[in-house]
């Protein structure tokens, strides 16, 4: 016999085990005989698996109606596919591996009668689901071309005869349906207006006033300008560090207005120049919604033109300037109201001792802007236009009654947190439902009536008080 030495010997059984473990390998990879399930394919296919999970998949594009696709190769994957994950492709029926018995014939047609099954489900959601999508595109389409025929009726009718069609029926009803964003701008100004004969050169000076105390307060300065001479260097800088953190706090998630973003100078300009237009009033927490829904829709003068109206109006100046006596009254008007048309949701409020300004002040101050999602918010914007700010109010009780069923089963604490925290899906088409079905008018006095005589009560009520005086 031949005598090995201890690191021959040692090499030669390496060398035989490595060639035993090759040949095992081999042998799995090659052999596939019985039925069994493979989940996600992590082994090689197949070529008939192949072959068939291909047909399956086009039998389900022909049935959805799309065209035949290459396969992906990030096909395994399945993050990019239009329908939901499919047990077809993804569960396939393999054969089972030699080294496991083979099943017996009961068993196999068992799973391959399940496998059918899924197969047949697979198809029905699939089907379902390219119905919707169908549905989807159509109303889309609907949609769109609803909208390009208002263009067209708004932009060749309506604007040319501004004087004369405006306050028609049919253009009230258009009206009500939304403006087209495209035309929205410029409705928006003419329905505005502009009383107080602002001009774009007066904007101008405006604007470089602000810029002017701007630079003076970061350099520490403390002169004083004639048309501020009543205003302290104090009240000033507050309301321009107000402005920066309001600026920074408007429609945080379109990420346009903040520091960096293409309309941060734009709202910064708009508020910085109405400061110096309006010293007596000066900057105040939630002008920034205001001016950024406008700026969406107006170039930046044209949009200053418009936020300076709108704040003048009487509703408005009123919040904005912080009259308590006048925002009382239109409270009081708007329970009038409230309990006009919801009577029971109103006694509930009572009981609970919520009172409006809990809600409505922030709906006021922004116009809803803040409170509603903005496509809903400009359609709000829309009929105010049309209406005044008596549509706000209506607008109101329009919110109320759409969560009446809800809001009468909560507490003080959860009105409050609701009402201040509207749902984010909140539908346009109901909302505006339920808006239409409130009627502003009580015991045969309309919202102006209602609002003069309450003011004329406080007035009164004002002389004969001398605590009321002060």
């Amino acid at each position: 016999s031949l005598a090995l030495s201890p690191r021959n010997a040692l090499t030669l059984l390496f060398s035989s085990y490595r060639n035993l473990l090759a040949r095992k390998q081999s042998a799995r990879l090659d052999k596939h005989s019985d039925l069994g399930w493979k989940l996600f394919g992590k082994a090689p296919l197949r070529e008939n698996a192949q072959k068939d999970s291909k047909r399956i998949q086009k039998e389900y594009e022909d049935k959805a109606g799309r065209p035949s696709k290459p396969p992906s190769p990030k096909q395994n994957v399945r993050k990019n596919l239009d329908f939901e994950p499919l047990s077809t492709t993804a569960l396939i029926l393999e054969d089972r591996p030699a080294n496991l018995p083979a099943k017996p014939a009961e068993e196999a047609q068992k799973h391959r009668q399940q496998y059918e099954e899924m197969v047949v489900q697979a198809k029905k959601r699939e089907l379902k689901e390219a119905q919707r999508r169908k549905k989807q595109l159509e109303e889309r389409c609907r949609v769109e071309e609803s909208i390009g025929n208002a263009v067209l009726t708004w932009n060749n009718e309506i604007l040319p005869n501004w004087e004369t069609m405006w306050c028609s029926r049919k253009v009230r009803d258009l009206w009500w349906q939304g403006i087209p964003p495209s035309v929205r701008g410029k409705v928006w100004s003419l329905a505005i207006g502009n009383e107080l004969n602002i001009t774009h050169e007066l904007f101008d000076i405006c604007l470089a006033r602000a810029k002017e105390r701007w630079r003076s307060l970061s350099t520490g300065g403390s002169e004083v300008e004639n048309e501020d001479a009543g205003f302290s260097a104090a009240d000033r800088e507050a309301s321009l560090e107000l402005i920066k953190l309001d600026i920074s706090r408007t429609f945080p998630n379109l990420c346009i207005f903040q520091q960096g973003g293409p309309y941060h100078d734009m709202l910064h300009s708009i508020l910085g120049a109405y400061t110096c237009y309006r010293p007596d009033v000066g900057y105040v927490q939630g002008m920034s919604f205001i001016a950024a829904v406008l700026i969406l829709n107006l170039d930046t003068a044209d949009a200053f033109i418009a936020f300076s109206n709108l704040l003048n109006k009487p509703c408005q100046m009123a919040f904005f300037r912080v009259d308590h006596g006048l925002m009382l009254t239109y409270f009081a008007a708007f329970e009038v109201f409230f309990e006009e048309n919801l009577p029971k949701l109103f006694a509930h409020f009572k009981k609970n001792n919520l009172t409006p300004d809990i809600y409505l002040i922030d709906w006021i101050f922004t116009l809803y802007s803040k409170s509603l999602p903005l496509d809903l918010a400009c359609r709000i914007w829309d009929v105010f236009c049309r209406d005044g700010e008596e549509f706000l109010f209506r607008t109101a009780l329009g919110i109320l009654k759409l969560f009446e069923d809800i809001l009468t089963k909560m507490d003080f604490i959860h009105m409050a947190q609701f009402l201040t925290r509207l749902p984010e899906d909140l539908p346009a088409e109901e909302l505006f439902a339920s808006i239409a079905t409130i009627q502003m008018q009580s015991r045969n006095k309309k919202w102006a009536q209602v609002l003069t005589a309450l003011q004329k009560d406080s007035r009164e009520m004002e002389k004969g008080s001398p605590s009321l005086r002060h």
